[in-house]
């Protein structure tokens, strides 16, 4: 296992790294003045001047490549003081350091995915199983009936629709906002509450279709019939034998949609006006901030990767034959 979690690391490391190069070298390659943008309307030549030295855009390419990427490790010095390793930067828009930046709003993003991911799993996998094992009676149909029509809404439409009829309508829940969890756990789940329950909602239906395929291709397999024939109660297979087969192709689908799910992040945060990491990354583009843009694309492609190692870890656990391989 540790050597499967190695091979693993290494090779996000690489991946960071590339998608590093090639998101530098494309925003290098933009027509676009940052230091223009950054300088502002009233802007005089001498300050023009002073800026792109400040953020060393009159070196060479490859020098501010070198000086961008070895600042994550070791850290980088800006005329308004050090930037402590990772560095990723200083916002030309607030002058702020990328990375304070993106830590701030971290949090949000990162307790709303993680609660979302929580209830689509539990309540995805939980109906999907009730329906494999109740298949063919009226639970099935209803889970399968209300899976198809809730896969094809989205996020812009239910956020909308929950408050108007959650808060304004009712006033049965007041607007959405964010409470740290260290601070307020009740506070916490109350303010992101419909952002977590809209943004769950697709994948809930996804993985309740995907749990139940999933789960009756189990039940079909000849282990699973051979311990049936030997006496054993359709629960004691079902829990003993068919749950954890069915979870292999469930971790594996997971993996891929951890990046779909951090942009059904920046859509929510949009949607119910939070400040997380997806409306950060919107504002950078809006302003053209190039360090911001840049950093938090890292960052989410670091997530990602992360989330990534994680579940391959869960799926090899779950399939000691990836070990193996």
């Amino acid at each position: 296992m540790l050597q499967f979690i190695i091979r693993r690391t290494v090779g996000a490391a690489l991946t960071l790294f590339l998608i590093g190069a090639t998101t530098f070298f494309l925003f290098v390659a933009a027509p676009s003045d940052y230091a223009s943008l950054a300088c502002g309307k009233d802007c005089s030549p001498a300050r023009l001047e002073s800026i792109r030295e400040a953020l060393g855009l009159n070196l060479p390419i490859a020098q501010q490549f070198w000086d961008f990427m070895s600042g994550i490790v070791t850290g980088r010095d800006f005329p308004d003081g050090h930037c402590a390793a990772p560095c990723l930067g200083q916002s030309f828009y607030s002058g702020d350091m990328v990375w304070d930046t993106i830590l701030d709003r971290f949090p949000l993003t990162l307790t709303m995915t993680a609660g979302s991911m929580v209830v689509f799993l539990v309540v995805g996998l939980g109906a999907g199983m009730l329906a494999a094992y109740k298949r063919g009676s009226m639970v099935d149909k209803v889970a399968t009936g209300a899976s198809m029509v809730l896969s094809s809404f989205q996020i812009y439409f239910l956020g909308p629709i929950a408050l108007t009829v959650l808060v304004y309508s009712t006033g049965w829940m007041e607007d959405p906002k964010y409470v740290p969890i260290t601070e307020d756990p009740i506070g916490w789940f109350v303010g992101l509450s419909i952002p977590m329950v809209v943004m769950s909602t697709i994948f809930t239906a996804q993985y309740t279709r995907m749990a139940r395929a999933s789960m009756i291709e189990q039940l079909a397999e000849d282990h699973v019939r051979t311990a049936r024939a030997k006496g054993m109660s359709q629960k004691y297979v079902f829990f003993r034998y068919a749950w954890r087969g069915s979870l292999i192709p469930i971790v594996t689908i997971l993996g891929i949609d951890l990046s779909a799910l951090l942009g059904g992040a920046v859509v929510t945060e949009l949607t119910f006006s939070l400040q997380g990491i997806g409306r950060l990354a919107v504002d950078g583009a809006l302003h053209k901030d190039l360090p911001l843009t840049m950093g938090v694309m890292l960052f989410g492609a670091f997530f990602i990767l992360i989330l990534n190692i994680l579940a391959d870890i869960v799926y090899a656990y779950v399939d000691p034959r990836v070990r193996l391989s």
